[in-house]
């Protein structure tokens, strides 16, 4: 009993940063650039986006709905966005091919900001993002199953 108490708490701790991420970077299969961001909307508020990433001091905007804000001229009919239920937006980028330096990925909703900073041609696929976080609740069903029936 004390062993898979024991067993279940590292889980739980390591499973807990994974739950807490609030913007996800992906490459889809056919090279589109996908950016999550899951911040909560501010009851009673309009949801205002913006998706952009900086590279050194510079930042560029991608695609945004914020008033008087516009997306650079290389990113206007190449991306999109789409609400995500229950909350979030996600950003498609047409075309994207690997950044040639350390990038920081960035979305701004409602006055919340999150980033994520990424490595070089670092930028996982999405299928091995869904392996990722999927990976780390079916090895806890497993030891879950193991324990009950041993």
């Amino acid at each position: 009993m004390l062993k898979s108490l024991f067993v279940f708490g590292v889980l739980g701790v390591l499973l807990i940063p994974a739950q807490c991420d609030r913007i996800s970077v992906c490459v889809e299969d056919d090279n589109d650039l996908r950016v999550d961001c899951l911040i909560p909307p501010k009851p009673s508020q309009i949801a205002n986006y913006e998706f952009s990433w900086s590279t050194g001091t510079k930042e560029y905007v991608i695609n945004t709905n914020v008033s008087g804000s516009s997306a650079e001229k290389e990113f206007k009919n190449k991306s999109y966005v789409e609400e995500l239920d229950p909350q979030g937006y996600r950003m498609i980028l047409t075309g994207y091919t690997d950044t040639l330096h350390t990038t920081t990925y960035m979305c701004k909703m409602s006055g919340e900001v999150a980033s994520i900073s990424v490595e070089k041609e670092q930028v996982v696929q999405c299928s091995a993002m869904f392996l990722k976080s999927a990976g780390s609740w079916i090895v806890c069903l497993l030891l879950f199953f193991y324990q009950t029936h041993s």
